[in-house]
């Protein structure tokens, strides 16, 4: 296994426009906040480049991509999308990330990397957010999903490995997720000094990558937000042709009517894609709500069975302790009975032995 080679910043801006296809991966950092997301692009780049939470410097707060060249000429392109987690953050501000994203990705993306960390617990935030994720791109986007765990570095001081970690501390929505996700998921360790180990991580996770292409097909992932940003793009191109063609106009002209051109399509976009995601939003939260309030309904129906099931289970204690006192006294009875009938008997025999005893059959004593 080669060393890993950093690009120039001229050359991360145009590397996907100069390779074949089948020599790029394109990967989207997907995840919450102090998770270990951006520290994970650093991780695979090889370099810090992504600003995290850990740095002094603010974090990344919009869609950025960086590159870096691996063995045998592999490109790989790295996506650090904060915007796409926060369905808090409003329609305008997520479409702007995702017409971003998109327009970094533009020959699509081969993974998407869901960021957890061993070092907090799984969220109802986390699960909403991966559920809101499949409403705007399409359920198909889990057959290119990933799932990274940072923390290695906590697993190993306590001399545990990531199937331990799951086994212990794995609650059942992010066990369908992985299942989901196809049982997909590696450990790294993002604040290691050995070399060896992050190139060995990151092997690890472009061997994953690999095997994900390869069962879709050869074929990174698109969807008709791919498709039509694409025909927009073409849309556009056609018309700056034909501004550039354009007779008795000055350079400067021409600059300013296609930049307002570039604009507007933006512009059009953003607005499409603003009201599909308020439309798949709305959708989603009220599948969500739904599901809460299925959710409640059978913890308060459970609630009442419990409380019905102890009810009873007090009642047929006491009914039970009722018919034990019965049974201590009948049994008290009885003995003061069979105690009784003894010593009945016995006197019985001594009369009839005193009677026969005595003179004439004379009873002195009775």
């Amino acid at each position: 296994m080669g060393q890993t080679s950093v690009l120039a910043d001229d050359d991360c801006k145009c590397v996907s426009c100069s390779s074949t296809l089948d020599n790029v991966r394109t990967l989207v950092l997907f995840g919450r906040t102090g998770n270990g997301k951006s520290a994970t692009g650093n991780s695979i780049l090889g370099r810090n480049v992504f600003k995290s939470r850990g740095s002094s410097s603010e974090v990344t707060t919009s869609c950025e991509m960086e590159a870096t060249v691996l063995n045998y000429r592999q490109i790989v392109n790295v996506i650090d999308s904060p915007g796409l987690f926060d369905f808090t953050l409003g329609s305008e501000l997520i479409g702007k990330e995702i017409v971003k994203c998109i327009g970094l990705a533009k020959d699509g993306i081969h993974a998407i990397l869901v960021v957890f960390s061993v070092r907090t617990r799984f969220s109802v935030e986390e699960e909403s957010a991966l559920r809101s994720l499949q409403k705007l791109f399409g359920s198909k986007i889990v057959d290119y999903m990933i799932v990274i765990f940072t923390g290695g570095d906590e697993l190993e001081e306590n001399d545990e490995t990531l199937d331990d970690y799951l086994g212990r501390e794995c609650p059942e929505p992010l066990k369908a997720i992985l299942s989901l996700c196809g049982n997909r998921y590696v450990l790294f360790d993002n604040k290691t000094k050995d070399e060896k180990k992050r190139h060995k991580q990151v092997q690890q996770l472009l061997f994953i990558v690999d095997i994900l292409i390869s069962k879709n097909g050869g074929q990174p992932y698109t969807d008709k937000l791919f498709k039509e940003i694409k025909k927009r793009e073409m849309e556009l191109q056609k018309q700056q042709r034909e501004v550039d063609s354009m007779q008795g106009y000055s350079k400067e002209d021409i600059l300013e009517y296609k930049k307002q051109m570039e604009q507007q399509a933006y512009n059009d976009q953003l607005n499409q894609i603003t009201q599909m995601i308020e439309s798949k939003l709305m959708e989603a939260t009220t599948k969500l709500e739904e599901q809460l309030a299925k959710e409640q309904a059978a913890r308060l129906a459970a609630e009442e069975y419990a409380k019905a099931a102890q009810m009873k289970s007090n009642n047929e204690i006491k009914k039970l302790r009722r018919h034990l006192m019965r049974a201590k006294e009948d049994l008290h009875q009885r003995s003061q009975d069979s105690s009784f009938k003894k010593l009945r008997r016995h006197f019985d025999q001594a009369h009839v032995e005193l009677r026969r005893r005595t003179p004439n059959h004379r009873c002195t004593i009775l």
